[in-house]
């Protein structure tokens, strides 16, 4: 029974909230009205609540002359660290104030060497750095000095990861120009650093062949063949345990994949109880024999015309964004490989950067320099930054989006940082209910809400009983602020005035504009209104700075008027239900 009452309450206030007239019934075109209305309203007002850009003008940082940004990552406290290709680390503050930097590259020796990426072993205080000559090259974060270096890779390492797996344990990952993921797995590595770091030196750094780190105690070599091109982008994925490699190979584009193999485990779980007797010979041939092929069920291969450029993934929303070629970015199911969830269309170039938010946005960057922000929810684009209006001029090189302080760092010619306009309030422990100063609210007690307007035109309804937004609807005088409002006698009808001299009678559960009560020969900001009923017939009395006392007769919209005593204006008009005695 309890839920049957339930129900009729719930229909007899929906019945309420269409018949605005109190007439005692309503019409399938009143019921259509209302419906649309209704959620048409509150699909815009979710949109204002998602509201979110970039703070313009950008904040430009002239850089020196020279070879172009690789590669920006950022630390722990949000210090940026650039990359560029001849081997320059610079440190920057999130303001672009320049704190340190650092040519690596040991310029004693004729032949030059090339930076390809650079990541930060975190735990350890250490630059990784791939370089040109197939080598991967540590150095002391802190001061740059040289710490060692791997040389002897079977290809050269276009990008460089790095994964912290357990307590003095990590992985150490690059993909090369010959579509191959290599992953190296590091058990006590403070161990094996300080070890490494004891070898005879090349070039200034301590060095050791990747064939013989390969055979080191509590190290693991794995080369798999993945691609059919070189890799655009690699990344380990702790959350799911898999390294998620792209390429510009259509055939496979995406490669979500293990990093041991299911084929591999009991071996490689028997070699190490055996103390890895007899595994020297079976590494050697690992190394330097023809990389291996993941087992079919060991990975998910992705096909994406004109393959991809860059990726990103989201654990929480189980989804996978990517951009490529062909300007589209397509948001996948990351079990699903046949076709993708969601496209996303609106870049005019090639897609460069894609990033998912904690906050559930896309920023996605092409070469032309247009930054966009997405919606992943309703898979729409919410902002959009042009070459023209945020002044990011040159080629695009590098990019990146720092979650800590909310901006995304490009590299051309220059250094760029968009900042993310924040929404919080200054305080968090103040509730801000709309965006302007409200200038007039109510209590209707027929439904039990608040009605408040605001000096942007905007009217809330709220719960009185829980506090909680039930709707709300935009710019009722336009752009002009409302500066009172009330209800008819049935409280099912809300007039406002406002600023434009306008007053408005609404369906205020729809959002529904029924009439406007204007006078003909001027318009005057209206300062006060109020609703009475005299004889059976019904009035708005509006008055402002007209100097007049406005009657408006609700049936027929004429007015009648009458001077107001000599003041200037009128503000407040609840002393006039004198009116209805005096007829």
């Amino acid at each position: 029974m309890g839920s049957h009452n339930t129900n009729d309450e719930q229909i007899e206030k929906l019945f309420m909230k269409i018949d605005y007239s109190a007439t005692g019934r309503i019409q399938w075109h009143d019921f259509c009205t209302y419906m649309y209305l209704e959620y048409a309203e509150q699909d815009e007002a979710s949109a204002r609540l998602k509201e979110i850009a970039f703070s313009l003008p950008t904040t430009i940082k002239q850089i020196p002359h020279g070879e172009p940004v690789l590669r920006i990552c950022s630390l722990s406290d949000s210090t940026l660290i650039t990359a560029r290709e001849d081997g320059t680390i610079s440190f920057w503050s999130p303001e672009l104030k320049l704190k340190r930097s650092r040519m690596v590259f040991d310029k004693t020796h004729k032949k030059s060497k090339w930076l390809m990426d650079v990541t930060v072993m975190t735990p350890y205080n250490k630059l990784i750095i791939g370089t040109g000559d197939r080598e991967l090259q540590l150095y002391e974060n802190s001061n740059f000095e040289p710490y060692l270096q791997i040389s002897g890779l079977e290809a050269i390492p276009l990008n460089v990861e790095y994964c912290y797996t357990d307590h003095d344990e990590c992985m150490i990952l690059y993909g090369d120009d010959e579509g191959c993921v290599n992953i190296l797995l590091l058990c006590s590595v403070g161990e094996i650093l300080r070890t490494w770091k004891k070898l005879p030196k090349l070039e200034n750094l301590p060095n050791i062949s990747l064939q013989n780190a390969a055979l080191s105690p509590n190290v693991t070599y794995i080369r798999w063949k993945v691609h059919g091109d070189w890799i655009t982008q690699l990344n380990y994925y702790d959350s799911i345990k898999a390294v998620i490699s792209s390429s510009s190979h259509e055939p496979t584009a995406l490669v979500i994949g293990c990093v041991v193999g299911a084929t591999n485990v009991e071996q490689q779980m028997k070699e190490l109880k055996e103390h890895r007797k007899d595994s020297k010979t079976r590494k050697v041939q690992s190394v330097l024999g023809t990389p291996s092929h993941r087992a079919e069920g060991d990975q998910i291969v992705f096909r994406v015309h004109k393959g991809v450029r860059a990726f990103a993934l989201s654990k929480k929303n189980n989804l996978i964004i990517t951009g490529g070629m062909d300007r589209i970015i397509r948001m996948w199911n990351p079990y699903m490989t046949g076709r993708p969830t969601g496209m996303l269309r609106g870049h005019m170039a090639p897609i460069f950067y894609v990033h998912i938010s904690e906050e559930d946005k896309i920023f996605s960057v092409s070469t032309d320099n247009t930054v966009k922000i997405w919606d992943v929810e309703d898979q729409t684009c919410l902002f959009t930054t042009c070459a023209k209006n945020n002044g990011i001029k040159g080629e695009i090189s590098a990019c990146h989006y720092v979650s800590g302080t909310r901006l995304l760092c490009l590299a051309t010619d220059t250094l760029a940082v968009l900042h993310l306009r924040s929404r919080l309030p200054s305080d968090p422990y103040m509730v801000i209910s709309h965006k302007k100063p409200v200038l007039c609210c109510k209590f209707n007690k027929v439904f039990r809400h608040v009605v408040s307007c605001s000096e942007d035109s905007v009217v809330k309804v709220w719960d009185f009983e829980s506090g909680k937004p039930l709707f709300e609807f935009g710019k009722a005088h336009g752009s002009s602020a409302i500066t009172c409002l009330t209800f008819d006698s049935s409280g099912r009808r809300l007039i406002t005035g406002g600023r434009d001299g306008c007053l408005k009678i609404w369906n205020y559960n729809s959002g529904q504009c029924l009439k406007t009560l204007k006078r003909e020969d001027r318009s005057e900001e209206v300062c006060d209104c109020t609703y009475v009923e005299v004889n059976k017939n019904k009035y708005i009395i509006g008055v402002g700075w007209d100097r007049r006392i406005n009657l408006f007769y609700v049936s027929s919209e004429t007015r009648a008027e009458t001077n107001c005593v000599n003041s200037q204006f009128c503000i407040h008009i609840a002393t006039l239900h004198f009116l209805s005695l005096l007829v």
